[in-house]
């Protein structure tokens, strides 16, 4: 098995497309068909399998009523963390990013535990819209 995709909640799905292609460096999928109102929100991928699909939060409702959920989820809220794995070069290029468009980096000790064991080259930073993402890489 393997992640497809990762919905998160955006504000505005244009605004947030922009942040994750231009600061975070992903590729867009479905922006166009989104942009001229074909497509319901835009996705970025992250590799050749999986997609972050960035969805606005005031679609929670139907959202919810089209996963059928019986028991309340965080629809429409931000989720603790999705965690992007990369090369050292893109880690650092993507540090760049972040520094450059004035989005803080967090980090607390020394190490810290993923899909691969642990690394020592990581942090978290947030979206425009509250999602915290890590960014890592495994020597």
């Amino acid at each position: 098995m393997q992640v497809d995709h990762v919905v998160l909640w955006v504000g505005d799905a244009a605004k947030a497309l922009a942040f994750y292609r231009e600061v975070v460096g992903l590729e867009p999928v479905r922006a166009d068909e989104f942009l001229a109102g074909k497509a319901p929100f835009p996705s970025v991928r992250v590799c050749e399998g999986s997609i972050l699909d960035l969805v606005p939060a005031q679609g929670a409702p139907l959202v919810g009523k089209f996963t059928g959920e019986k028991i309340p989820t965080a629809a429409g809220k931000p989720l603790n963390h999705v965690c992007l794995a990369m090369t050292g070069e893109e880690f650092d290029a993507l540090a760049g990013r972040l520094g450059a468009a004035n989005v803080a980096t967090f980090r607390v000790g020394e190490t810290s535990f993923g899909a691969r064991g642990s690394s020592r080259h990581w942090f978290y930073f947030q979206d425009p819209d509250g999602n915290v993402l890590e960014a890592r890489y495994y020597e």
